[in-house]
């Protein structure tokens, strides 16, 4: 029986896979258990994909996903976690800024009772603009979604089997894999880990710059919405819409006040239609909250009859 599952995206890092794999090897044949490592190989145009092919010629334990073009990390990691076949999955990058010495690390946490532990690069080995943009990204996340780690985007983590099978990842939510397990009722903590310098060429999944900062934000909002609001949106939605509704009819009776006191609107005709704009706002976003409960309760009444 196959007790770990070690899955890491590739992209362009032939450089780096053989060093990878002699390191991983090392660490896990220690372990004296049974375990695999799945290569996702998200469209390289370099020999990713045939040094990877090559090593499995002399090590059964390695098993390769291509993908035909780049389809991105959170769809790699969706492959792999789909042919998983250990009690534990281990997450890592490809560009030996992991050390797959720290796994051990990582599986003790499990052990402590954890089902998410997460690697945190406290001492990052980057330039300092992507430091400052991480930081700043790691911070606000932590604020909107309550989740009290400091590392999100840490490629090195370690989680149980049950974590990945709950984990619907697409587009860039691999970068909140701790907000989706936490908001899941997952036990969810993270550890110090060493954060080495990249070898070979640069980053192949993107970078977390500031230009990207207004795409986490969304994305961020996507994991809090599909996690907290999923089986409630009227929740969210409805939040919204009530503020504005209340800010609007604030400013409409406000205006209101004005003229009947003063018998004129003394040229806040631009604050009175405002305050109209601010209602109907309100109203579209309750009345969507509702109509997404209603079709929420449906599938629900709709999956509850198939299972008779």
């Amino acid at each position: 029986m196959i007790s770990y599952s070690i899955v890491i995206p590739v992209k362009d890092e032939a450089e780096s896979i053989p060093t990878l794999y002699k390191e991983i090897k090392e660490v896990f044949d220690k372990l004296n258990r049974q375990y695999e490592i799945i290569f996702i190989d998200d469209g390289s145009t370099d020999k990713s994909s045939h040094i990877i092919s090559t090593l499995q010629k002399t090590d059964r334990n390695i098993n390769l996903v291509k993908f035909r073009a780049n389809f991105g990390k959170s769809k790699a990691l969706s492959a792999g976690f789909s042919e998983t076949k250990g009690e534990l999955i281990i997450i890592m990058d490809a560009d030996l800024q992991d050390d797959p010495r720290d796994v051990l690390k990582l599986l003790t946490k499990i052990d402590d009772g954890y089902d998410l532990v997460s690697g945190w690069r406290k001492n990052r080995a980057d330039s300092l603009t992507k430091r400052v943009s991480s930081y700043l990204f790691n911070r606000g996340t932590s604020f909107i979604s309550g989740v009290k780690i400091h590392d999100f985007n840490c490629g090195l983590k370690a989680f149980k089997k049950e974590v990945a099978d709950e984990l619907f990842l697409h587009g860039e939510l691999h970068r909140f894999i701790p907000v989706l397990a936490k908001k899941r009722k997952f036990k969810v903590t993270e550890i110090e880990v060493n954060n080495r310098p990249r070898k070979f060429g640069e980053s192949k999944f993107g970078k977390l710059g500031i230009a990207r900062g207004w795409k986490g934000m969304l994305d961020l909002l996507t994991a809090i919405f599909i996690t907290d609001y999923l089986d409630k949106p009227a929740h969210f939605f409805g939040a919204i819409g009530l503020s504005f509704f209340s800010i609007g009819f604030l400013m409409d009776l406000y205006v209101s006040y004005i003229k009947l006191t003063t018998g004129t609107t003394q040229g806040r005709l631009p604050l009175l239609l405002a305050g109209v704009l601010f209602i109907l706002l309100g109203i579209q976003l309750i009345s969507t909250g509702l109509i997404a409960e209603m079709m929420s309760h449906y599938l629900s009444l709709r999956k509850k009859s198939s299972l008779r």
